[in-house]
């Protein structure tokens, strides 16, 4: 299913910038049917479609109706130079025809992009929401089977959030400098070494994927430093603050050799803080139930709750 084809009756071609807005209403729309709410947000699909990584012509394929309506959404991106690939496959309920035909085409690029990157093999990973038990049986049929688990977790803030006390020793700077997101990057890259999926990146790979989104604030990351030695770091964003006024943590790290010595929860509170004076309802994260480490107790214990689990499966070809 290259650009140009068509299947009965369907056109099929590849995604632009301008096509954001039908993406993320058809993305909606079936996001609506599985877990009764929209989960993505149009700045979220803009940032997908322009992120490094992604080459929006030979990665994606959008599919119309004979009445230029959107009904199909897939696409396959590269994790750095690994094995590993990202895929999806939205079809709207009025065109499932279509589903199985793109799960190959989406599976074919995966092959395509990690041939090209040298590898002999590719290792397909989908993000697919607990109660979504229709897409679990396609994945199922296609050969991917259940490797991890994420949830989603949320703190409300129903007031100021006290700011905790630096413990002797430890100071925090904001990622404002260069040197600061240098030293962020180390220390991501070191402490995010043993979970699932992490793919290593050069600091310039990691700083363009994420200067290339809309909702990164470079205010918000934070690096702790133990006697001076950068030891964690916390960076958070927008991601949550247009359609729910929350803030986001989207990584938090802590090398091994400084933890069970409070910094993850240090860290935390300080976001929270931050994100209650920022007039944040509430500060989210995402969390792999299988993490190596004791995360999940973790944001429990400083209370936050469970709202959402996303499962990704996964498929070698």
């Amino acid at each position: 299913m290259d650009s140009t084809a068509t299947a009965a009756g369907y056109v099929t071609r590849r995604p632009t910038a301008d096509d954001a807005q039908a993406i993320h209403e058809l993305i909606s729309l079936c996001d609506t049917q599985v877990i009764g709410k929209a989960d993505m947000t149009l700045d979220d699909v803009t940032d997908e479609l322009n992120e490094p990584d992604f080459d929006r012509d030979r990665d994606g394929w959008l599919v119309h109706d004979t009445g230029g309506r959107l009904v199909a959404w897939a696409w396959a991106r590269r994790k750095g130079t690994s094995d590993n690939v990202d895929v999806d496959v939205v079809t709207h309920p009025d065109a499932q025809a279509l589903t199985g035909r793109l799960w190959d085409t989406v599976t074919e690029r995966a092959r395509q992009i990690t041939a090209e990157l040298g590898h002999d093999r590719a290792v397909l990973d989908i993000g697919l929401y607990r109660e979504d038990s229709g897409k679990r049986a396609v994945a199922a049929a296609r050969g991917f089977t259940p490797a991890a688990s994420f949830i989603r977790l949320l703190i409300d803030h129903e007031g100021p959030v006290t700011e905790p006390a630096l413990p002797a020793g430890v100071t925090l700077r904001a990622g404002d400098t260069d040197e600061a997101r240098r030293q962020g990057h180390a220390v991501q890259q070191a402490g995010f070494a043993e979970h699932f999926g992490f793919v290593p990146k050069g600091f310039d790979e990691w700083f363009a994927e994420l200067d290339s989104s809309s909702t990164t604030d470079w205010s918000q990351l934070l690096v702790a430093s133990v006697d001076g030695e950068p030891a964690a770091m916390l960076l958070g964003t927008d991601m949550f603050a247009g359609d729910e006024n929350c803030g986001y943590v989207r990584q938090l790290a802590v090398l091994p050799a400084f933890r069970s010595r409070g910094l993850g929860r240090l860290m935390l509170r300080t976001a929270f803080a931050a994100d209650a004076r920022r007039g944040r309802a509430g500060t989210y994260l995402h969390v792999d139930a299988g993490n190596s480490t004791p995360a999940l107790d973790l944001y429990l214990s400083v209370g936050m709750r469970q709202v959402l689990a996303i499962d990704v499966w996964r498929r070698t070809v």
